[in-house]
């Protein structure tokens, strides 16, 4: 699929082409409209730079306009229709009123934008990034085209990263504690925990652990969460006794994560909660919940850090 290239009403052709885009790295995502498409990834405030192309087509003797511009968006969009530009920073290619009598070839070039969020496909919010190209005319319709591409921000690890411990407990019948290695991850990371039993006077049936995504969109009276289980595991079967401790592992790299998102714009936030279970033989359930807050990595570091992780296999003696 040719995501740079659409034909745009009878009067032209419009072509946007980024520098380098058959060598950058793509992503497949599932647009608003349902559809999957591939874009290509901007690191963080990369320089974008491309051309724009304008054919006139062959009935077409001029383009009357009073200005043509290509422009770099940033949009929060909801399924409810809402549209929000948090960034809008354009360049002229042609000021007007003018005439546009022939084919012509742009050069642009975006330095030095920032671009603080990642983009995002929710549920119900996306956050979006796009070159638009807009020939500005008094009398008709503008002609427009749109080319989104997808941007990721690397961070460097936090400098506090505290353990988290947490307490289920039930008055002279159950107290459990459930430990964390800490409260920070990347996305690639793995969740190390262990559960104490302290008192056991319940008889637990089984216990699990979940991870859940959610998002909160609006605010005040309009805020609503939507919660999305993204993994479900049991990590016991059976009644445990007092002093047992079960240890606990959550790999989070075979999950589709996104960072944390803190109200952005005060439009949305996006945060990951491990929520304990635990289960009595009379099916009553008792449960705790805890944020942990996740951030991007960049590759190079997770390579670094999966191989100090994982076990070097022995080299053989001489």
């Amino acid at each position: 699929m040719n995501f740079l290239k659409s034909v745009l009403g009878p009067a032209c052709t419009i072509t946007v082409e980024l520098e380098g885009q058959d060598q950058r790295e793509t992503i497949e995502i599932t647009n608003q409209e349902g559809k999957t498409e591939k874009l290509p990834i901007y690191i963080g405030n990369e320089p974008i730079k491309g051309t724009v192309s304008i054919k006139l087509e062959n009935n077409t003797k001029k383009i009357e306009h009073t200005g043509i511009k290509v422009i770099l968006v940033g949009t929060i969009r909801s399924t409810s229709g809402n549209v929000f530009d948090f960034l809008n920073v354009a360049k002229e290619l042609e000021t007007g009123p003018g005439e546009l009598k022939e084919s012509k070839t742009y050069s642009f070039e975006f330095d030095n934008v920032e671009r603080q969020h990642e983009s995002y496909n929710g549920i119900n919010i996306f956050l979006n990034y796009y070159i638009k190209v807009s020939i500005i005319r008094n009398l008709t319709t503008n002609i427009t085209k749109q080319v989104e591409f997808w941007v990721r921000t690397y961070n460097q690890a936090p400098e506090s990263n505290t353990n988290i411990k947490m307490e289920v407990g039930i008055e002279d019948c159950l107290h459990i504690e459930f430990e964390y290695n800490k409260s920070k991850y990347h996305l690639k990371d793995v969740i190390i925990g262990k559960i104490y039993f302290l008192l056991v006077r319940l008889k637990i049936k089984s216990m699990n652990i979940s991870l859940i995504k959610r998002e909160t969109t609006g605010s005040g009276l309009d805020m609503y969460n939507e919660n999305k289980t993204l993994s479900k595991f049991e990590i016991m079967d059976g009644a445990p006794v007092k002093g047992e401790a079960i240890p606990v592992r959550l790999f989070l790299g075979g999950f589709d994560l996104t960072p944390t998102y803190k109200d952005v714009h005060s439009k949305f936030s996006v945060s990951y909660i491990l929520n304990l279970v635990l289960v009595d033989e009379d099916d009553r359930r008792y449960f705790k919940q805890r944020e942990i807050f996740l951030w991007r990595k960049s590759d190079k570091s997770i390579k670094a850090y999966t191989k100090q992780f994982l076990e070097e296999e022995p080299k053989p003696e001489n």
